[in-house]
């Protein structure tokens, strides 16, 4: 996670970084910079690097002009790396010397306050910094014992670690679970789209690895879509839906529909990934007790409770490399089983997104 630094205190110990520019003569190897690409910029900072060898003090691409930089700590080596292309910074510490200071650090988390949210190199401005939360005492402490010399910056708050709500899996509320449709977002919220009789009668939503927020809206009979809005930082609502055991999970690029006879695949927590086809659309379903829900897809892709609310898309193609769907809806309801075949439905998920002015997340 990359944060923007509120402040910077004083460097506890060293000075700064001394720095040079050197122009490149018309005689210089074509220029590096952006435009080069991924590979040839690597290939080129691999290079310089190795051949500097002690000298070397970091690479980067200037966020201005989008050259690349060389640092040395020796000046007599400004024309190598003009000669290549590069835009050459003289500095003062190497690359190594930086390393050990990082390790240094490294080694001594064993006293590591919870003020203190981490530490890297600081390849432009040539030093190593300590990041700690709203500059807390105990943590600027901790950095000026190590006595090496750091940089002490304040970030807002720490580091947590991440976690995914995906299509298919695990959608629990109160009154019992179903399955994540898929993720969407309009001008300032995230939320996860399911079934509207999982999402009817409110309250906190969890997924597989905690709380992801509280119940938005809810339609249920006459539709079957509800959505839960994402509340908690820690959780990311990427474009994905699991397919459990039958491979990698599959990345939502639109939501084509796929018509009468097209192939579909679904996703839940109960019976996981099902594929079928396309048997009827635009279906009325009487689920019983005055519920009736309009507008329903008719497949022969089987599902079982639990499953409710998960992910309807597109067939995956064949072959190697990210699978791409187009989403077709969120599991409503059905006949039979997966043991012995069955009928099931299917909520669109363009009616959903249309309501509520929704986005799908999407590759």
């Amino acid at each position: 996670m990359i944060r923007r630094p509120l402040r910077t205190f004083t460097v506890l110990i060293g000075a700064a970084a001394a720095v040079t520019a050197f122009a490149t003569p018309a005689s210089a190897a074509p220029a590096l910079n952006e435009a080069a690409g991924p590979a040839t910029l690597a290939a080129a900072q691999q290079k310089l690097g190795t051949s500097l060898g002690a000298a070397f003090a970091g690479s980067w691409l200037d966020t201005a002009t989008g050259e690349l930089v060389v640092g040395t700590t020796d000046a007599a080596q400004s024309a190598r790396i003009r000669a290549a292309g590069a835009v050459p910074k003289v500095l003062r510490h190497s690359t190594a010397e930086l390393k050990r200071i990082q390790s240094t650090l490294d080694n001594r988390t064993v006293s590591l306050p919870g003020s203190v949210a981490g530490w890297y190199i600081d390849v432009v401005a040539n030093d190593v910094v300590v990041s700690v939360v709203g500059g807390d005492a105990t943590g600027r402490a901790w950095a000026a014992s190590a006595g090496v010399p750091v940089r002490v910056e304040q970030v807002k708050s720490a580091p947590r670690p991440l976690w995914d709500v995906i299509g298919g899996q695990g959608l629990y509320f109160s009154g019992g679970a179903c399955s994540v449709g898929f993720n969407a977002y309009d001008d300032d919220d995230r939320y996860v789209i399911t079934a509207g009789h999982c999402t009817e009668l409110g309250g906190t939503v969890h997924g597989v690895d905690g709380t992801i927020g509280k119940v938005a809206k809810s339609s249920f009979p006459g539709n079957d879509y509800g959505t839960v809005k994402v509340t908690h930082s820690d959780v990311d609502t990427p474009p994905r839906v699991d397919r459990y055991e039958d491979g990698n999970d599959v990345r939502i690029e639109g939501a084509d529909v796929v018509g009468v006879g097209g192939r579909i695949c679904r996703s839940g927590i109960t019976t996981h990934w099902q594929c079928g086809r396309v048997e009827a659309l635009d279906q009325t379903v009487n689920y019983g007790n005055g519920n009736v829900v309009r507008g329903l897809t008719q497949t022969d892709a089987c599902a079982e409770p639990g499953d409710s609310g998960g992910s309807f898309v597109s067939r995956p193609s064949s072959g190697s490399g990210t699978k791409l769907v187009q989403a077709q809806g969120m599991t409503s309801g059905g006949s039979g089983d997966c043991r012995s075949g069955g009928t099931t439905f299917f909520q669109p998920v363009k009616e959903v997104l249309n309501r509520y002015d929704l986005t799908l997340e999407k590759d």
